[in-house]
């Protein structure tokens, strides 16, 4: 194999191959051997047709598998030959093929552009710590014991009002007729939720056990039988039991209901519960003002063809006129993703920075903690999507490269409390935050994406 620069242009770099004629005989005459013991023909023993045979019989597919595999791995040789990083698929132009004839290409090749790193000396940041204050702390508490309440029965002679908890069978009909799932039994509503279906709950304020009432309802317009959809429904309930709420008594009892040891652990339970909310978003704050200044202190050159790669995935959902309105400011987001990508890859590579695959399960099972109940749900899905895993990979890589940043710069704590973090986070979520947050949610795929690329 003969490999030369046929020309180097800003990023791209185009590649002369020769594979001598020889070498691609001695190809053709192994796969023919080859498939000796996989072709059966008419007259002939098993494994015992002739090469030359099988070569009439299927000579161009066989040359064309065997040129196919040939030009992937001198493709990949002639790369790693010239020392390249590349950036994308490599684009192949034949210019003489055939058997019997040396086999001539070019490989056109965009290549990943050299970083170079400048200091974070200069760089300045907000770190942001909040404190909760306990009368929020004191509020959740009372939210979580109103959707946690005990009912209570109430007298027979007792109207329901809003608030009371009515449980009843019903049987429905539309138009006169039953059908599927028109029949219920020992339904509860908490009034005034409407959590059934609109208008509903209000028609059973004023029931009394053992009333019977005849309901008028719509069914929902996304009904799972079309011809069920907005129909207009009768029901007719037999109320079963009429509770009114019991006056819920916030004591450590109630705190060992919710799964913790007493009152003071649920608070503190509650208390990183909203911390951990508003740090997740201060975070995003502190981190944008680092990847701005990086962004900013940095030039690049970008590989045109991972320009169109991104532009295509973000626009891949998009109609043919919202594209041409947006696209300038598309190309424009698409040329920062990558350049934050790369910058962000050559920190990380440049400091040896790795996850490790225990990293990754332990953050799994963070997140199965933290959604208890659905333990099993969140498991099986890392199971079955791979790509899931990569991307967490990726998201505590880029972690663990803004942590080394962090590090790095005149990093300032200031200590807030949650109107200042209110505050701050709505000043943040005003318009381009959008653009900002798909650059930063994409750049971890980037970067995971380029360091596939670059080891090609």
């Amino acid at each position: 194999m003969k490999v030369e620069v046929k020309s180097k242009k800003g990023l791209r770099t185009i590649l002369s191959v020769i594979v001598d004629k020889k070498n691609i005989q001695t190809k053709m005459d192994e796969r023919l051997k080859e498939l000796q013991k996989e072709v059966a023909l008419k007259g002939f023993r098993p494994g015992k047709v002739p090469p030359e045979v099988i070569k009439k019989q299927f000579g161009k597919s066989v040359y064309g598998e065997v040129v196919d595999k040939i030009l992937r791995d001198t493709t990949s040789k002639a790369i790693e030959e010239k020392k390249l990083k590349v950036a994308g698929q490599p684009k192949i132009d034949l210019k003489q093929f055939g058997e019997g004839k040396d086999l001539n290409y070019e490989l056109q090749i965009d290549c990943l552009p050299s970083v170079t790193l400048k200091s974070f000396d200069k760089f300045k940041a907000t770190n942001f710590k909040i404190k909760i204050e306990d009368k929020i702390i004191d509020e959740k508490l009372k939210e979580i014991a109103n959707q946690n309440r005990q009912f209570e029965d109430k007298n027979e002679n007792e109207n329901a009002i809003k608030g009371d908890q009515v449980t009843f069978d019903y049987s429905a009909t539309v138009d006169g007729n039953k059908f599927d799932g028109s029949e219920g039994k020992g339904v509860q509503l908490e009034l005034g939720k409407d959590l059934f279906l609109k208008g509903f709950d209000e028609q059973l304020i004023g029931v009394k056990k053992n009333d019977t009432k005849i309901l008028d309802a719509t069914l929902p317009a996304n009904h799972p039988k079309k011809e069920l959809a907005n129909k207009k429904t009768k029901f007719e309930c037999k109320v079963l039991n009429v509770k009114k709420p019991k006056a819920s008594k916030i004591d450590d009892n109630f705190a060992k209901l919710m799964g913790a040891k007493d009152i003071k652990d649920l608070k503190s339970l509650i208390e990183k519960q909203i911390e951990g909310q508003y740090s997740q978003a201060l975070n995003s704050i502190t981190k944008k003002e680092i990847l701005d200044q990086i962004e900013k202190n940095h030039q690049v050159d970008l590989p045109q063809n991972l320009i169109d790669q991104e532009i295509l995935i973000m626009t891949q959902n998009l109609k043919p006129e919202e594209k041409e309105k947006h696209k300038s400011n598309n190309e424009k987001l698409a040329k920062s993703r990558i350049k934050l990508g790369l910058l962000l890859n050559e920190i990380g590579e440049k400091n040896n920075l790795k996850v490790s695959d225990d990293e990754v399960r332990n953050e799994i099972q963070k997140q199965i903690k933290g959604m208890p109940g659905q333990e099993k749900m969140v498991l099986e899905y890392y199971q079955k999507n791979p790509s899931a895993s990569q991307s967490l990979k990726g998201s505590l890589y880029e972690e663990k490269i803004i942590d080394l940043i962090k590090s790095k710069i005149n990093l300032t704590s200031k200590e807030i409390d949650s109107k200042e973090a209110e505050k701050i986070i709505a000043e943040f979520n005003k318009p381009n935050v959008d653009s900002y947050k798909s650059k930063t949610t994409s750049s971890a795929k980037n970067k995971s994406k380029l360091k596939k690329i670059s080891k090609k």
